[in-house]
């Protein structure tokens, strides 16, 4: 584990800041990756990394104990990074599409940044305000948007939009991060297109390292199979897009 301090906070969203730190352990991290992020006293947590190289963030929004605790950390103010770890997404295709559901856009920036290919862009969120990395995906992507208010964009969930524009452009890859249920459609949508898909999951995580089984599911461990699974192992997991595990274990529905 290191130490590290945090040198620049960038509030996003009224629920959301993106924490820049330098941490030499993460200096070679792939897009996709995670780390956990150790808060004493309070607890430790797995977070994406939405910046890498010699430059590393994390964006967190404002949910529980944690996130709170780290919602009103200040620049100069120090925390435990533990990391990378995991799978993260693989390069491939000439041709991309990107579709992100609300803080999902995070661990896929890293990735919109570098890929080499055209790079089209679907993101949601719950409204406007809510909208994560919209000036720069701007600038380096052709972006598609939708809100559950209709406040901008689409009136609707990104995966809609994803259908359509899958039904009208020819991609070779298509890569995902948000709610499970939105990935499953986005799944489904591949199948029947016959396009690669790749997508980034989230379970409860206690190790990171694929000991404590608590983000088992189906025979993989998210923490160290993934997070990041390609849609040939997707496909043979019953759970994805139906259940998850609670704190203790317990197997509910999504």
């Amino acid at each position: 584990m290191q130490i590290c301090e945090i040198e620049k906070i960038v509030g996003e969203s009224p629920v959301h800041k993106t924490f820049f730190f330098s941490c030499r352990d993460l200096k070679k991290a792939k897009p996709g990756q995670f780390v956990m992020v150790w808060l004493p006293g309070i607890d430790e947590i797995p977070m994406s990394l939405s910046y890498i190289g010699n430059k590393q963030a994390i964006t967190v929004e404002r949910v529980g104990e944690a996130t709170e605790k780290l919602h009103c950390m200040k620049e100069g103010d120090k925390f435990g990074i533990r990391g990378a770890y995991g799978n993260g997404f693989r390069e491939i295709g000439k041709k991309a599409l990107f579709v992100a559901g609300g803080t999902g856009v995070a661990p896929l920036m890293p990735l919109i940044r570098k890929y080499r290919g055209e790079r089209h862009v679907v993101i949601g969120a719950r409204n406007k305000e809510l909208l994560l990395f919209l000036d720069e995906l701007e600038e380096i992507a052709e972006i598609y948007i939708s809100t559950d208010d209709g406040s901008i964009g689409f009136k609707g969930f990104a995966s809609d939009v994803a259908e359509k524009i899958i039904g009208e452009e020819d991609f070779d890859v298509v890569y995902t991060c948000g709610p499970e249920i939105m990935m499953k459609k986005i799944l489904d949508l591949c199948k029947k297109n016959k396009i690669r898909m790749q997508a980034s999951l989230e379970r409860y995580m206690k190790c990171g390292v694929g000991i404590c089984d608590s983000c088992a599911i189906d025979g993989y461990h998210v923490c160290k199979d993934g997070p990041v699974f390609d849609d040939k192992i997707l496909r043979k997991i019953k759970d994805f897009g139906k259940f998850r595990r609670n704190e203790a274990g317990k197997r509910i529905k999504i």
